[in-house]
């Protein structure tokens, strides 16, 4: 299927296409190595979450992974995380939920394509209401992903935290909504926190830069097997599991 314009009013044909679009596996591999190098992130877990993590990923489970967003440097951070971690076996069979307008360049979306990205149109950026038949669509194609087996990688705040960086922001129902449709699919998704810091920031309305989100730290929280049947339950559980690798990011920094 030829490559749609990632475009609101197209959005049918947008999530036609990621219904089943691929990456080239072997060349997200390289990609993900390449920024591990380059932004070179510290890996710690809590206690028996690498045990659990090597768990699941052996029995296929797929892995829906939730991250406090605190720059536009992190998608690369994140991915140079997957490489150094347990993360590193299930690179190219996981799905990422990214911001539409990052696809609209044609060599930046060729990049967010290989990384397995998904477009998400936003109601900052194009109004409720008018999202509303596009978001469900959305949230169809990732559960019939992770139906499929795929994970799904998600900043659940939904925007970069300019608040406090200490405390993960309110967590919209979408990820909620996406765990609970792929459950009726059949799927049993596993829940797995990944706390993200920079360090400390004197002023959080300035985001980090690209130098200073180097040798960030990341902490994988216990991954959680069997999750909530509510939406808004599994949603309220993301924000407070992530708190906790939050949390343990920044004392690990």
């Amino acid at each position: 299927m030829e490559r749609p314009e990632v475009l609101l009013d197209n959005a049918d044909v947008v999530y036609d296409f990621y219904r089943d679009h691929r990456q080239n596996r072997l060349k997200a591999w390289g990609a993900y190595a390449l920024l591990a190098r380059r932004y070179f992130p510290r890996i710690a877990y809590a206690a028996g979450a690498r045990e659990v993590l090597r768990k699941v990923n052996a029995q296929r489970r797929p892995l829906l992974i939730a991250i406090n967003h605190l720059s536009e440097n992190d998608p690369y951070t994140v991915a140079a995380a997957a490489w150094r971690s347990e993360l590193r076996r299930v690179i190219g069979r996981v799905r990422v939920l990214a911001k539409d307008e990052l696809f609209l360049e044609p060599e930046q979306r060729r990049k967010i394509d290989m990384m397995g990205g998904i477009p998400v149109f936003r109601g900052k950026d194009h109004g409720l209401r008018a999202v509303n038949a596009a978001g469900q669509l959305m949230m169809d194609i990732c559960a019939e992903r992770i139906a499929r087996g795929d994970g799904l990688a998600v900043f659940p705040e939904g925007t970069c935290n300019d608040v406090d960086p200490t405390q993960v922001q309110p967590v919209g129902s979408g990820i909620g909504h996406i765990a609970f449709r792929a459950m009726k699919l059949g799927a049993e998704p596993v829940l797995v926190s990944m706390g993200l810091s920079y360090g400390p920031r004197t002023d959080p309305t300035v985001l980090p830069t690209k130098e200073e989100a180097k040798s960030a730290s990341f902490y994988f929280g216990v991954p959680i097997t069997e999750l909530p049947t509510r939406p808004a339950e599994i949603a309220r559980l993301v924000r407070t599991d992530l708190q906790k690798a939050l949390d343990g990011a920044r004392a690990a920094y």
